[in-house]
């Protein structure tokens, strides 16, 4: 009896393992496979800092972060996700970091500083794991926004892939973007725009060399 118990519990663990390994999402299986189910979750602005900004008040600058993640799903032929990362069928599911954008405390948005690197790669994991998927599985592909600079004119974020089951942060990196436009929302989103097409002539395949 014994025996056969010990031997339940063996082939029991050894399923485990195998279905978490088969349901555990790669860097490798984003990049070797344009079919490899991955969804946009938007744009995070919950730590951003908007740096050296003269115009606005603080209620009003966060309104517009909700309207830049907007702005990208209502023009995907500039703001072009699924070309960025070839993945023709990327789902857009933005519902999360919009949540998250409606929470930030206006008072905390703006300060005059010349400090754009604020961020470590533990703060990346830190904002991933604050996030509740729900029951999304799979790939997710966020950018984390550090710092809005008006006086350096750049837009800095963390381009971050993750396991959404896991919260596993598998890829960030810090890219910046040049602003441009009229109004805050376009203003800044432009460098969202930058850093996509930065990703689709030459990031991508970086990436993909190095973890494909």
């Amino acid at each position: 009896m014994k025996k056969q118990t010990g031997l339940f519990s063996c082939v029991f663990l050894f399923v485990m393992v195998i279905s978490q390994s088969l349901s555990a999402q790669t860097l490798k299986d984003f990049f070797n496979a344009t079919e490899t189910p991955a969804t946009w979750l938007g744009v995070d602005f919950t730590q951003v800092k908007v740096l050296n900004e003269l115009t606005g008040t603080p209620s009003g600058i966060k309104e517009q972060f909700n309207k830049i993640n907007q702005l990208i799903l209502n023009e995907p032929r500039k703001y072009a996700v699924d070309r960025s990362f070839n993945k023709p069928d990327i789902a857009k599911d933005i519902r999360f970091t919009i949540a998250k954008n409606e929470a930030i405390d206006p008072e905390k948005i703006s300060e005059f500083s010349s400090d754009d690197v604020r961020f470590k790669k533990e703060t990346i994991e830190s904002i991933v794991k604050g996030y509740d998927f729900e029951d999304k599985k799979g790939l997710g592909v966020m950018f984390i926004a550090e710092t809005l600079n008006k006086a350096t004119v750049a837009g800095a974020f963390y381009v971050t892939i993750i396991d959404m089951g896991t919260k596993k942060v598998l890829l960030t990196e810090r890219m910046t973007g040049k602003p441009a436009g009229i109004g805050f929302r376009n203003y800044w989103a432009k460098t969202i725009h930058d850093i996509l097409l930065q990703i689709e002539r030459g990031k991508y395949s970086e990436w993909k060399a190095a973890n494909g």
